[in-house]
């Protein structure tokens, strides 16, 4: 049964940042946008919404975009929500988990399908090994609520088929045009919709000398982190002057 009217809500990994597209709003594709292309093939009415912003934690995506999107009256929902709030220095798991329960029932009892994601695993090296329990605890809160409103679960964490060098963005934040493409190819997988989009090839993964990682670990820590976490000090957001791309249903159709 093809989807007609879809909402995607969320945060920067909802918005598509990562994978730039001038030519679309707020200058970006992203997966959700890819997942939309393929469900606009499939029915001459298809209509695409978007309500993520980068930075949103948690409650704040629930606070801002929730009722917009019921408004909408869509059949398909897909939400990502939790990573930013993992990340901080100090989150109440089983608050959010109760906040994330009550709102997907609201989003479930419409009648819409509606599907989730878990925090993809960071592994036990890198920047986030240290989250990487805490990151496991809010994905058995995610399982739990889907399993109890009968969403459809994208379980990023279980995901191993690729190289994070491959698909993340030069930030080591985001995801990459390939890391975009392919959650949209495991969205569509788990919602069982088949499609015949050609995959990107991966990149090739350069091999650094010692010298070369530490110059490459300073630049993105000038770059990247540090304004990271110039933004949390001083209780900014890189979302805070960005509006919803897809504000309310709009045909799409998929870039070259």
């Amino acid at each position: 049964m093809p989807f007609h009217r879809y909402v995607a809500l969320g945060d920067s990994f909802t918005e598509g940042v990562g994978d730039p597209d001038p030519a679309r709003p707020n200058g970006l594709r992203g997966w959700a946008d890819r997942v939309a292309e393929v469900l606009s093939a499939q029915t001459d009415d298809f209509g695409y919404a978007n309500l993520a912003i980068r930075g949103r934690k948690l409650k704040p995506i629930l606070a801002e975009q929730l009722e917009p999107a019921i408004a909408l009256g869509p059949d398909l929902v897909t939400i990502h929500a939790g990573a930013n709030d993992v990340l901080r220095p100090k989150v109440d798991l089983d608050d959010l988990a109760a906040a994330y329960d009550e709102a997907i029932g609201r989003l479930a009892g419409t009648g819409a399908h509606v599907a989730l994601f878990t925090i993809f695993d960071p592994g036990g090296s890198g920047i986030y090994a240290a989250l990487r329990g805490r990151m496991a605890i809010f994905n058995e809160h995610v399982r739990e609520i889907s399993e109890r409103h009968g969403t459809t679960l994208v379980d990023m964490w279980r995901m191993r088929d690729y190289d994070p060098a491959q698909v993340f963005d030069t930030d080591r934040m985001h995801l990459n045009a390939v890391g975009h493409q392919h959650i949209a190819f495991a969205v569509l997988d788990a919602l069982g919709i088949e499609h015949d989009v050609e995959p990107l090839p991966r990149p090739a993964v350069p091999v650094l000398s010692a010298r070369e990682r530490l110059s490459a670990n300073a630049t993105w820590t000038r770059e990247f982190l540090g304004p990271w976490i110039h933004r949390r000090l001083t209780g900014r957001s890189s979302g805070d002057s960005i509006d919803p791309k897809r504000p309310a249903f709009a045909p799409i159709t998929a870039s070259d």
